[in-house]
């Protein structure tokens, strides 16, 4: 039995009340923690994608600051992951686990952090890409695993100490079979009036064989520890509407609707690197802004339960080609090509 369980999880599927934080010796298994700042404006993101080649693993590295602009990226000839529970390792440049962080990627690009009172997602049967985890070999499945908790901590930007001590902090899984899907929207936001809401959203078009579908699904944590998922195609299908600089998101089930707007400058978006695994290389990939602005709407059985407003949002629009445009677009203008 165990191994036929291993065997379907290295499909990228889990079973039902499974554990997907742990590695599942896919392509490409992705690690993403994005720390807020409310009264100083600040966010800070780290990202570790845990790659596979014929050779052996290795792995795509970034951090990345608002304001600013900030960006490090770096492809790391090692790493690993952990087959039992959330774990991103790469030498002596990136460790992530459920209660540590730690980045280093030389001088004025290191993180050093311990979280705890960890908002965890609730042990459901299943996680942010519902039923979908059960589905084996999708080019891409999504957790957003950590949608709160308490920093203890400090940052090294551009040659900046940043103290991190109390920031607001959110975590996600993604993997694949074959790294990225061709087109996705993805957005994340903390930073609200009050601390305890957290909301994150991930789209794309998604592929198994044959099939071909675009989902969308949506997270909202509510201050009470309620935690409402939407997204499902079926029962709570959600409509995304996105471009350069906007991204609306409605829809939702019986009991819970919502609606999400965002608006970003498509100049100010940081151009994140995304993998080819087997290629052993990055690519520039997803266009991501750190400081974007969002509101929210989530209503239960028609009566409004939350509305609330972030400036300091993460809106993403990721696709290889779009990605060259707007380095190309940028290169024309004789502008920054890096953030």
């Amino acid at each position: 039995m165990a191994g036929l369980l291993a065997r379907y999880r290295r499909t990228g599927a889990d079973v039902p009340f499974g554990n997907p934080l742990a590695a599942h010796d896919v392509a490409m298994e992705g690690y993403f923690w994005r720390f807020t700042q409310r009264d100083t404006g600040r966010v800070l993101i780290a990202l570790a994608g845990i790659n596979r080649a014929a050779d052996g693993r290795w792995a795509t590295l970034g951090m990345g600051a608002h304001p600013g602009g900030f960006l490090e990226t770096a492809a790391h000839p090692v790493a690993g992951a952990d087959p039992d529970d959330l774990g991103a390792f790469a030498g002596d440049a990136f460790r992530g686990t459920r209660d540590h962080l730690r980045v280093d990627l030389g001088p004025g690009a290191r993180i050093d952090v311990r979280i705890v009172d960890r908002f965890e997602w609730p042990r459901r049967r299943f996680g942010g890409s519902s039923g979908f985890h059960t589905v084996p070999a999708l080019n891409q499945y999504w957790h957003p695993w950590l949608l709160g908790g308490r920093v203890e901590g400090w940052a090294e930007v551009d040659g900046e100490r940043w103290d991190l001590d109390g920031a607001q902090v959110y975590g996600e899984k993604n993997w694949g079979r074959g790294g990225f899907p061709e087109a996705w929207w993805w957005g994340q936001a903390q930073g609200f009036d009050d601390p305890r809401v957290c909301v994150a959203f991930a789209g794309g078009v998604v592929t198994a064989g044959p099939m071909r579908t675009e989902v969308t699904a949506v997270v909202v944590a509510l201050p009470d520890g309620t935690v409402v998922r939407v997204g499902n195609p079926v029962f709570s299908p959600v409509r995304a509407r996105v471009d350069d600089e906007s991204w609306h998101l409605s829809g939702g089930s019986r009991r819970w609707s919502v609606e999400i707007r965002g608006e970003a400058q498509r100049g100010d978006a940081h151009v994140l690197p995304v993998p080819l695994p087997a290629q052993r290389r990055n690519v520039p990939g997803a266009l991501e802004h750190l400081g974007g602005k969002v509101s929210v709407t989530l209503s239960h059985n028609g009566r409004c339960c939350l509305s609330g407003e972030s400036h300091l949002a993460g809106l993403e629009w990721g696709g290889i080609s779009r990605a060259h445009d707007e380095l190309r677009r940028r290169e024309s203008a004789g502008g920054d090509t890096q953030n």
